[in-house]
């Protein structure tokens, strides 16, 4: 009932949700149905925010398993959206109507995350009820609750906005009060020295997965970084965009296991059109045979998924800034 409450013990840091949402991309991936699609959309520029980051991954992944389970076995989406606005008095006040009264939170600047399905949608009656600790829609009984949820954002001293129709599908807006400066440095920058947090890359970078979702979230990612993105999804469409781009391709991030062209035929084929090109491996699956076997052809690093944003962005500083490395470091 803490999280109902909104009075659970948090441990506070600043939080940027692109980057945040970014990090749990491979998490949410694996967590819902294969005929789910996933889409997301970032907004540049997003303010962060205080607040605790293991509450707010629980309410994401929350309101990411409610719409998967709205959805069901049919073929639909999912949408993952960032952005920020202006919330007045008014748009306050409507909001606190669909909750409880004594929710009040301050006119000002909010960063949001929206969740919207192409689920079966809730009529008037379930709306109503919604925040009730003890209400559910589910039988399985798994995650927060939307109580939970919203205890969680109350204690951040935040607001959800849920519109919803039958038959059309449910979006949840969750809304932090944004810091009043984003100039604070995270603590793991280290003045002395270039450090894997404010590394900057440059060139073209091309990233090759069969799976949407992680080229996607990849790419967001990397272009955190300022590399300029090109993806493929397998190893026949990658050489064909090599070819039209050589000289700008400086790094390519290689999943090992698609169709039609795999990444172990896809790697010979990119260092025979440029030699001196840098090949980062990546699978789900343990990559040292096949590391071991391709060694001899210099892959210059390796990618174990799940990944996260600061792996990622290691493995390519040590990559493109350092020497290729040694079958003993697989």
């Amino acid at each position: 009932m803490l999280a109902y409450s909104g009075k659970g013990q948090f441990v506070i840091e600043t939080i940027d949700l692109n980057i945040f949402i970014e990090e749990m991309a491979y998490l949410v991936d694996v967590s819902i149905s294969k005929n789910i699609e996933l889409k997301y959309h970032f907004a540049d520029n997003l303010p962060t925010f205080d607040g605790d980051a293991t509450q707010v991954r629980q309410i994401i992944m929350n309101l990411i398993l409610n719409a998967s389970d709205a959805i069901g076995r049919e073929s639909g989406s999912i949408s993952l959206v960032t952005g920020v606005m202006h919330c007045d008095r008014a748009y306050l006040d409507e909001i606190s109507r669909t909750l409880d009264s004594g929710d009040l939170v301050n006119e000002g600047t909010y960063a949001y995350f929206e969740v919207t399905d192409t689920g079966v949608g809730m009529d008037a009656a379930t709306l109503e009820r919604i925040f009730d600790p003890f209400f559910t829609t589910k039988a399985n009984g798994r995650g927060l609750g939307i109580a939970g949820v919203h205890g969680i954002v109350r204690g951040h001293r935040g607001a959800i906005r849920i519109s919803s129709e039958l038959g059309t599908g449910t979006t949840f807006k969750v809304l932090f009060p944004v810091n009043e400066s984003n100039e604070s440095e995270p603590a793991n920058i280290d003045h002395g020295g270039l450090t894997v947090h404010d590394w900057r890359g440059s060139g073209t970078l091309l990233i090759v997965d069969d799976e949407e979702t992680v080229r996607t979230v990849s790419k967001a990612m990397v272009g955190h970084m300022e590399f300029q993105v090109l993806t493929a999804a397998d190893g026949s469409e990658a050489i064909s965009i090599l070819r039209q781009h050589t000289d700008e391709i400086v790094c390519v991030l290689l999943d090992l296991y698609m169709p039609n062209m795999d990444g172990e035929q896809a790697f010979h084929e990119i260092v025979k059109i440029k030699p001196d090109i840098k090949i980062i491996l990546s699978s789900g699956i343990n990559l040292l045979d096949t590391a071991i076997s391709l060694v001899g052809k210099r892959p210059d690093g390796y990618l174990q998924k799940p990944y996260d944003l600061e792996k990622l962005k290691q493995v390519l500083m040590t990559t493109l800034d350092g020497e290729s490395i040694a079958a003993d470091d697989f």
